[in-house]
């Protein structure tokens, strides 16, 4: 019998670069509306939930994602990785799934395919991210980690750092690092970034939304690397940007 596995879609209305990302919209919709949409087509996945923060301020992201169908969990607005575990306390995974919510264009194919790959490895966690940067081969912004609850728990009780707490998987990779495994692209598309942090990432994405985007979540990767292949001007909008490193 497959192990109970739990999507948990980190979201919080504070971003230094871009606040109230989450909710802003595109072509009518929330951002965090097409991240569940678009999670929710992964085919092996039981349960989504949204871990947000107990602030006031995340009042409004909260009902937005009950709207949505999916369970809420709020905890604390600086320990992410805490917020993880009660999360998937409450849900009782067994596997968990990190997905954040500044990813409107989250692949839920590729989510099924890292999902396998763990199913199919005695591996603690699988990434699409590669282990160090030189390794990537998705697009950021379609960035998908799995691992094991035990994984969790004990980088729960063990993490000390800020940058461990911040960011939920450090410690897993350390504790780990020879039980981590890659999920990796056929062809290199490390270039491209399509994650949402920057006022250049929401113009990028705008765009893409809106020559792809026709009501129906039905555009993957393939399918936005065959637009930027018809129009290469788009990757300039947001290639300078630089992403924000973790320690």
């Amino acid at each position: 019998m497959a192990m109970k596995t739990v999507a948990i879609i980190q979201a919080r209305m504070g971003s230094t670069r871009l606040p109230g990302k989450v909710l802003m919209k595109l072509q009518g919709r929330t951002v965090l509306d097409h991240v569940i949409a678009r999670v929710k087509q992964a085919k092996l996945i039981d349960e989504i939930i949204v871990a947000t923060t107990t602030l006031s301020e995340d009042d409004v992201l909260s009902e937005e994602a009950k709207r949505y169908g999916v369970r809420v969990y709020r905890g604390s607005s600086d320990n992410v990785l805490s917020r993880y575990y009660e999360a998937a306390m409450e849900a009782e995974a067994e596997v968990v799934i990190r997905i954040t919510s500044d990813c409107p264009l989250i692949d839920p194919f590729i989510i099924d395919h890292v999902i396998q790959q763990y199913r199919d490895t005695t591996n603690h966690l699988v990434t699409n991210v590669g282990t160090k940067p030189s390794e990537r081969t998705f697009p950021r912004g379609l960035d998908v980690e799995v691992f094991s609850f035990e994984s969790l728990f004990d980088a729960y009780h063990h993490a000390t750092k800020d940058y461990e707490q911040e960011h939920v998987t450090p410690l897993i990779y350390e504790q780990h690092q020879h039980n981590v495994s890659c999920y990796d692209n056929e062809t290199n598309y490390s270039q491209h970034r399509w994650t949402l942090d920057t006022p250049e990432d929401l113009k990028l994405i705008s765009e893409i939304y809106s020559r792809l985007y026709k009501g129906e979540h039905d555009f993957y990767l393939e399918d936005i690397i065959r637009l930027f292949k018809e129009d290469p001007q788009l990757i300039e909008i947001n290639k300078h940007i630089e992403q924000k490193v973790i320690r």
